[in-house]
C-alpha cells in the first residue's frame, strides 16, 4: 500500500498526515472479537497486506458514458448536482452554476485541494482522524468513566486516512441555504481490489444543505470499500445526510461516519444498508453545543448469508441537547444483523433529551440478530430511554394477505415495507424512498 502514499501535486501537510496515519495503521492490530465493539463481527479473513488499490478509471465527457447503474439512478434522482466516482476517482461532475454564485463549494476532494486548500486543511481529519476518537464520558469526580476505545478500533480509520484517493467535498457558507439536494454516486467494477474514499461536508452557521451518498455495484469477488464521512454542523445550521449502501455480493464494506454538531444546530442522518457480504458501519453524533439536535435513522435488510453490523453513538457533551435514534432491521434466510448503540451523557449535560430504539423483523428462523442498546449517564436532570424488540412476521397478517390472492413474495414485501415505513416516512426525498423500496422488493423476490 505504501506505493500510493506519495501523490503528485498534494501539499506537504497532507503528505505528512498520510505518512503519520500509515505509521499508526501498521502498529495497530486488526480488531478481533475480544474487542467489545467488534464482539459479533469477524474480519480476520481480510488479508490487508496483500490488498491492491483499484485501477484508475478515465473520466467521461457526458452522462451517457457513465455505468448503467449510475444512469439508472440519474433517471429518477432527487439530487440537483452530483459527482460520480468509479473505483478510486471521480469520472464525472454535474455542478449547478448557481452554487458558486452563493459561495457554495461542491467538488471532489482532490480538486478542492487545488482550489480551496485552506478550507480542506482546516476541516479534513478534524472529525474522523486516523486514530479512533476518544469518546470517554466526562464523569463526576470519584466515579469511573467509560473505558477509552481499544486502539485497534482505529485500524480501518488509519488505513483510510493514509490511502484515500478522492471523495466528495461540500462547503456551505454562513447563512446560505441550498434548496435542492447534492449527492455522489460511487460504483465499483473491479474484483480483487479496494477503494478508500472520504466525504467531507461543512455547513457553516445558519446554513442548510442535504447530501446523499449512494454506493452500488454488480456482484464482485474479493472487493473492499473503506470509507470515512465527516459532517461538520456549525451554530444554527441544518444538515441532512443520507447514505445508501447497495454494493453487490463479494464486497466487504467498512465505514466510519461522524457528525460534530454545534449550538442550536441540527444533524439529520439516515444510514441504509442493503448490499455487500459483510458491512460494518459506525455512525456517531457528537452534540457539542447547547440546544443541538441529532436525528439518527437507520434501516437494513440482510438476506442469504449477509452480515451487517451497525455501531451508533449519541454523545451529549452540552446541556439542552436532543437526540433521537430509530433503527429498523429485517433479517431473512441465514443472515445476521448486529446493532450496538450507546447514549453517553457527560457531566454537566443537564436537560439532555435522548431516545434510542432498535426493532428487528425476522423472516426466517435461521437468521440471527444481536441488539445491544446501552446508556451511560453522568448528569442528574435528563430524560433518556432505550429499547429493542425482535420478532417474526405476524402470521395472521401474512395469512390475511395470502387469502386475498396476493402472492407470498408480494405479501412479504408489503409487510416489510410497512414495518420500515416509520423510518422511510421521515425522509422527505421521494425518489430515494422509491429506490429503497425497489431494493426491498428484490430481496423478497417480488420483482
Amino acid at each position: 500500500m505504501t506505493q500510493i502514499l506519495n501523490r503528485t501535486g498534494e501539499p506537504e501537510w497532507l503528505a505528512q498526515k498520510r505518512v503519520e496515519a500509515f505509521g499508526l495503521y501498521e502498529t495497530l492490530p486488526v480488531p478481533n472479537r475480544k474487542v467489545e465493539a467488534w464482539k459479533y463481527t469477524d474480519v480476520s479473513y481480510i488479508d490487508l497486506p496483500s490488498l491492491k488499490p483499484a485501477q484508475v478509471v478515465q473520466p467521461v465527457s457526458s452522462a451517457e458514458e457513465l455505468p448503467e447503474l449510475v444512469k439508472a439512478r440519474l433517471a429518477s434522482t432527487d439530487v440537483a448536482g452530483y459527482l460520480v466516482f468509479n473505483g478510486p476517482d471521480v469520472v464525472y461532475k454535474h455542478v449547478p452554476e448557481e452554487l458558486a454564485a452563493k459561495g457554495v463549494v461542491f467538488t471532489d476532494l482532490k480538486s478542492a485541494l487545488q482550489t480551496h486548500p485552506d478550507l480542506v486543511r482546516k476541516y479534513l481529519y478534524s472529525i474522523v482522524p486516523a486514530e479512533v476518537p476518544d469518546d470517554t464520558t466526562i464523569a463526576a469526580p470519584g466515579t469511573t468513566p467509560s473505558k477509552s476505545p481499544d486502539p485497534s478500533e482505529g485500524k480501518f480509520s488509519a488505513l483510510n486516512a493514509a490511502v484515500w484517493t478522492n471523495g466528495a467535498f461540500v462547503y456551505v457558507p454562513r447563512g446560505v441555504e441550498v434548496d435542492l439536494p447534492l449527492g455522489s454516486f460511487r460504483v465499483m467494477e473491479e474484483s480483487g481490489a479496494y477503494t478508500a474514499t472520504r466525504t467531507l461536508v461543512v455547513a457553516e452557521a445558519n446554513s442548510k444543505v442535504t447530501f446523499i451518498d449512494e454506493q452500488d455495484s454488480h456482484e464482485l469477488s474479493d472487493a473492499y470499500a473503506f470509507g470515512a464521512v465527516e459532517l461538520i454542523v456549525r451554530d444554527g445550521a441544518n444538515l441532512r445526510y443520507v447514505s445508501v449502501q447497495n454494493w453487490g455480493r463479494g464486497v466487504t464494506h467498512i465505514q466510519r461516519q461522524r457528525g460534530d454538531v454545534d449550538r442550536d444546530a441540527t444533524l439529520n442522518s439516515l444510514v441504509v444498508t442493503m448490499g455487500a457480504d459483510l458491512s460494518r458501519t459506525e455512525m456517531q453524533s457528537y452534540l457539542r453545543g447547547s440546544g443541538s439536535s441529532s436525528e439518527m435513522l437507520g434501516l437494513y435488510f440482510a438476506s442469504e448469508d449477509q452480515h451487517f453490523d451497525h455501531y451508533t453513538l449519541q454523545h451529549h457533551a452540552a446541556p439542552h441537547a436532543h437526540s433521537d435514534l430509530l433503527y429498523k432491521a429485517v433479517n431473512s434466510h441465514e443472515s445476521r444483523g448486529v446493532f450496538s448503540g450507546m447514549i453517553k451523557v457527560d457531566l454537566g449535560a443537564q436537560k439532555t433529551d435522548a431516545y434510542q430504539k432498535h426493532r428487528t423483523l425476522m423472516l426466517s428462523s435461521e437468521a440471527r440478530n444481536d441488539s445491544i442498546p446501552q446508556l451511560e449517564i453522568n448528569a442528574n436532570d435528563v430524560r433518556c430511554s432505550h429499547g429493542s424488540t425482535t420478532g417474526p412476521v405476524d402470521h395472521e397478517q401474512l395469512f390475511y394477505l395470502l387469502s386475498r390472492g396476493i402472492p407470498r413474495a408480494s405479501a412479504e414485501k408489503m409487510l416489510v415495507t410497512a414495518f420500515l415505513e416509520d423510518v422511510l416516512s421521515r425522509l422527505p426525498l421521494e425518489n430515494v424512498v422509491k429506490y429503497i423500496e425497489g431494493i426491498i422488493a428484490e430481496k423478497v423476490g417480488a420483482v
